[in-house]
């Protein structure tokens, strides 16, 4: 079984905004393999359903950013899914807009929401897929600039990386991490 979780904020008020990335390859896979995000419990919204064979869980956390590893590690111990199988994705700062990155383990970085995944999983070792968000100009807030609504032409960009990292995520189940690192990573968005 794989645990698939996007990071992100629950609230109209942060859709569309870079720090729900997370959330959006989420609703991208819900789609794709027709997996409802229809359960509403451990701090979470998520579905249940499977790819091949592969029983899969795609997991939205409703604690907010910063407490997303509570609502992971309930749903990761409650269906004793190892560290391996758990998958996190999220918006990245340190990589340029629209770049995807996959990794098997890592530090948080400047990541709230990964410092509290990492906190509650007592590990780093955890496959992860970071989304390129970009800096924020040097005089604007980080706050203010992770969630605030973004310009068109970025969200044009950050749609595709989106995308991609949907089908890496797709990847990491049917073929491997390995697999995936090597076909999506370093990948012109």
């Amino acid at each position: 079984m794989y645990l698939i979780v996007g990071l992100g904020n629950p609230g109209e008020e942060y859709v569309m905004t870079r720090h729900n990335i997370g959330f959006n390859v989420i609703d991208i896979l819900s789609k794709k393999l027709n997996i409802k995000l229809d359960k509403l419990k451990f701090k979470a919204l998520y579905g249940q359903g499977k790819l091949n064979d592969e029983k899969v869980l795609l997991v939205k956390p409703q604690t907010y950013m910063n407490l997303s590893g509570e609502a992971i590690i309930a749903i990761k111990n409650f269906y004793k899914i190892s560290n391996e199988n758990t998958v996190v994705i999220y918006d990245d700062i340190d990589l340029p807009i629209g770049e995807i990155r996959i990794k098997k383990h890592g530090s948080s970085g400047t990541h709230n929401g990964m410092k509290s995944v990492i906190q509650n999983l007592g590990t780093e070792e955890f496959p992860r897929i970071r989304i390129g968000i970009g800096k924020p100009e040097e005089k604007e807030n980080l706050i203010n600039y992770v969630i605030k609504k973004m310009p068109k032409e970025e969200k044009e960009k950050l749609d595709k990386s989106i995308e991609t990292a949907s089908e890496g995520t797709i990847k990491i189940i049917e073929k491997g991490i390995d697999i995936a690192m090597n076909e999506f990573n370093g990948r012109n968005i």
